[in-house]
């Protein structure tokens, strides 16, 4: 969800990209985007069910209802125009794996590391293809981040010393290797389309790696929250 905030802010549209469920939402922000995103889902259908979270169908059928508004508004011309000329932002798969594979531990006891990034990337691909058939035409995708070095995976599996997780690591970067395949293909069979993979796993390494550069100090600490884990898996 940071993604597609911070896109939105660079790009002078909006400063906050509001969900679409907010009760405060305006009909104007129909027209100059809004958010469908729940924090803690995936591409793994079991993901957003272990956290009571909506699942990315849920999401979609939101989108669907976002499209009958439009509709209203403003025609069902210009809705086709907008939803072909608007950027759409996927960002899921890191609690695919950190939680559903690694923490929580299911998916680990069905699948090994590449069969279940099978699943994630195949899973996705439905997804996109889903997206694409309600109207969306340039859609980026961000890839997962080194989610072993994320505070609450260094807290977990890190060790006495809390270092960054390796196999947590190697199993994002398969995703990602399978994700962009993906992408690929669906950039070949869809017409008018344009799949980018967003490639965050090399910047966020390097900023863990080189905190002195981007102007940070700690980076194997959460931001906020207490315990073990501090605010769950983010930095």
């Amino acid at each position: 969800m940071f993604l597609s905030f911070r896109i939105s802010e660079e790009l002078g549209i909006k400063n906050l990209l509001p969900p679409y469920s907010s009760p405060s939402l305006q009909l104007g922000d129909l027209l100059t985007g809004v958010s469908f995103a729940s924090s803690g889902s995936g591409f793994d259908p079991l993901t957003p069910k272990l956290v009571s979270v909506l699942s990315l169908p849920d999401q979609l059928g939101m989108f669907k209802e976002y499209i009958g508004k439009l509709k209203v508004m403003v025609g069902e011309e210009r809705t086709n125009t907008i939803l072909s000329k608007s950027l759409f932002l996927v960002v899921a798969g890191s609690d695919d794996i950190a939680n559903s594979y690694f923490v929580i531990g299911v998916r680990k006891r069905q699948y090994d590391v590449p069969a279940y990034t099978d699943f994630m990337a195949t899973s996705a691909a439905s997804f996109l293809k889903e997206l694409y058939g309600l109207g969306a035409r340039r859609i980026g995708v961000a890839s997962a981040p080194p989610l072993g070095c994320l505070p609450s995976q260094r807290s977990l599996a890190g060790g006495k010393q809390r270092e960054c997780a390796e196999d947590h690591n190697e199993a994002a970067k398969l995703f990602n290797t399978k994700l962009s395949s993906q992408l690929d293909s669906l950039n070949a069979n869809s017409p008018q389309a344009k799949f980018v993979y967003i490639d965050i796993y090399k910047p966020f390494l390097d900023l863990i790696q080189n905190p002195q550069k981007s102007g940070f100090e700690v980076v194997d600490k959460g931001c906020c929250g207490t315990g073990r884990i501090e605010a769950g898996s983010t930095m």
